[in-house]
């Protein structure tokens, strides 16, 4: 029984790194869908922020006041839609900043505070590999270690638990 129990931890751990691998490409993944969205939102803001200079000292802002006080619904609903545009470019920008600031930051924005849309993008479309580039393995075995050092834990703290439940049970029978 020992020797399935030790087996169960290597499958685990395993298990673990084979996970841990996994990491550096997803953030990676992450990363270039992020930069993508942020270099189409750019395109797309592009030809407004050269009207914007044109006729507002470069401030988007004016520029799209202007289309949303105008009186043709059709150049009104265009300040919205350059609204949207210009808001979600912001978004991108600030995201980017975020994540391009340090490994950790970019590690952190992906687990933690991912933006929803870009994060739906890459888990529906990431291809599980292995690369086994230094970071991989890093994640690898430190994600295999914790995981097994988890249900390690879990197990002892478990164990104890069920043995002072039992002392405790035959000390009350026994009086």
């Amino acid at each position: 029984m020992h020797k399935i129990v030790d087996y169960l931890r290597l499958i685990l751990f395993a298990g673990g790194v084979l996970l841990g691998v996994q990491v550096p490409e997803l953030v990676d993944q992450y990363g270039k869908s992020l930069r993508a969205h942020l270099l189409e939102s750019s395109l797309s803001l592009k030809e407004f922020e050269g009207d914007a200079q044109r006729y507002f000292n470069g401030d988007l802002d004016k520029l799209i006041a202007h289309y949303q006080n105008n009186a043709d619904p059709v150049i009104k609903d265009g300040g919205a839609s350059i609204s949207t545009i210009y808001s979600r470019n912001l978004l991108l920008n600030q995201a980017w900043a975020a994540f391009s600031e340090s490994t950790y930051s970019a590690y952190s924005q992906v687990f933690f505070t991912p933006l929803t849309d870009i994060k739906t993008e890459v888990w529906s479309n990431y291809n599980y590999s292995i690369v086994l580039s230094p970071s991989a393995i890093i994640s690898g075995l430190s994600c295999g270690f914790l995981l097994a050092l988890l249900v390690e834990l879990s197990s002892l703290l478990t164990g104890n638990l069920l043995q002072q439940i039992f002392r405790l049970r035959a000390k009350m029978t026994a009086h």
